[in-house]
C-alpha cells in the first residue's frame, strides 16, 4: 500500500500532542537512516489539505529536549513529501511586554544548545547551508497574519534563544541573554531549524509564551506548573491558528528555503563515499546522482 503523502508538517511541542479536526487520518510507521522519530506521524487532512502532525516529545510526553530524535524527525516529514514545517514551541519571555499567553513569530536565532546532531552531513560529505535568516519569511508572514485574524495577541518579529536544559535558566544567564536583546528561549527550536534547511523544508515556529524566565525579580521563578497552566490556553490558540494558516498557504514556494542545497554541498561528486550518497539520497539526489 503506497505511503500517504503530505506537503505541510507540523511539530508539537509541550501540550500539543494531537490536532482535533483532520480527516481521513493514518498513523504512519517510519524508519529513517537516523532512526526512528519522535512517534508515529499522524497523515491527513485539515480543511482538506494534507498535514503530517508529529509529537517532538512523542505521546505522553516521555522525550528530553536534548533526546528529541531530530534528524530522524525532519528525513521522515521529508520522506512523506513535506515542504514547509510548522513548530510550536513554549518559551520564556525576555520583555515585560512579551507577556504569558502572548505568541511572538521568531525571525532569528541564538544557538546556546550542546552536544545535539545539527547537520545531515559528515562522514565524506561536507554541506554548509545559508543561515543567516533561519526562519522561511513566507511562512512566518502566514502564520503571523493567521494568528492575528484569529484574534491572538502576536508579536511579528524577535530573537529566540535555544538552550541545552533540561533545567531552566540560572538569573545570571536569564540576565545576559536579555542584555543580548534576545526576545525569548526554548530549547526545542534546535537543531530543528538548521536540519530543515538542509532538508530544504520551509520552517517556522508559533512561539508560545508561558512565563518571563528567571530575570525578572518580582516575578516567581519559572515552574513546570507555571508553564502548563498558561499552555492549555496557548495550545487551543495555536491549534486554530494552524487550521486557519494551513489553508493560506500558497502551493508554490518563491523562498530560498526551497534550493537551500544547491551551492551548499563542496564536496566533488566522486569523492563522496557511495553509502553516504545512498543514506542521503532523498536530501541529496537533485544534486549528486547516486
Amino acid at each position: 500500500m503506497p505511503q500517504p503523502k503530505a506537503k505541510i508538517g507540523v511539530i508539537g511541542g509541550s501540550g500539543l500532542y494531537d490536532i482535533e479536526g483532520m480527516t481521513g487520518i493514518k498513523e504512519v510507521e517510519i524508519d529513517t537512516p537516523f532512526g526512528k522519530p519522535s512517534d508515529a506521524i499522524t497523515v491527513g487532512k485539515l480543511g482538506g489539505v494534507g498535514i503530517a502532525f508529529l509529537p517532538r516529545h512523542g505521546k505522553g510526553h516521555r522525550i528530553l529536549p536534548a533526546e528529541v530524535p531530530s534528524r530522524a524527525n525532519i528525513y521522515a516529514l521529508k520522506s512523506l513529501g513535506v515542504e514547509r514545517i510548522i513548530a510550536v514551541c513554549s518559551a520564556g519571555s525576555f520583555k515585560k511586554e512579551i507577556e504569558p499567553g502572548h505568541l511572538l513569530i521568531p525571525d532569528q536565532l541564538i544557538d546556546r544548545t550542546r552536544n545535539r546532531p545539527s547537520t545531515f552531513f559528515g562522514e565524506g560529505i561536507v554541506a554548509h547551508v545559508g543561515f543567516a535568516d533561519p526562519f522561511c519569511p513566507e511562512l512566518s508572514e502566514v502564520l503571523y497574519d493567521s494568528a492575528t485574524a484569529v484574534g491572538a495577541t502576536v508579536h511579528p518579529k524577535g530573537t529566540f534563544v535555544v538552550m541545552e536544559g533540561p533545567a531552566f535558566s540560572t538569573r545570571a544567564e536569564s540576565k545576559l541573554y536579555r542584555s543580548w536583546g534576545a526576545d525569548l528561549i526554548g530549547m526545542t527550536a534546535l537543531p530543528e531549524a538548521k536540519l530543515a534547511r538542509e532538508a530544504e523544508i520551509c520552517y517556522a515556529i508559533i512561539g508560545c509564551v508561558t512565563d518571563y524566565d528567571s530575570w525578572w525579580e518580582p516575578g516567581k521563578p519559572v515552574t513546570v506548573d507555571m508553564i502548563l497552566h498558561t499552555m492549555h490556553h496557548n495550545v487551543d490558540m495555536a491549534k486554530s491558528i494552524i487550521k486557519l494558516a494551513v489553508s493560506r498557504i500558497s502551493e508554490e514556494r518563491d523562498c530560498p528555503c526551497a534550493t537551500a542545497l544547491e551551492t551548499a554541498i563542496v564536496t566533488a561528486a566522486d569523492r563522496i563515499p557511495p553509502e553516504q550518497k545512498k543514506k542521503l539520497e532523498l536530501l541529496i539526489g537533485k544534486y549528486v546522482r547516486p
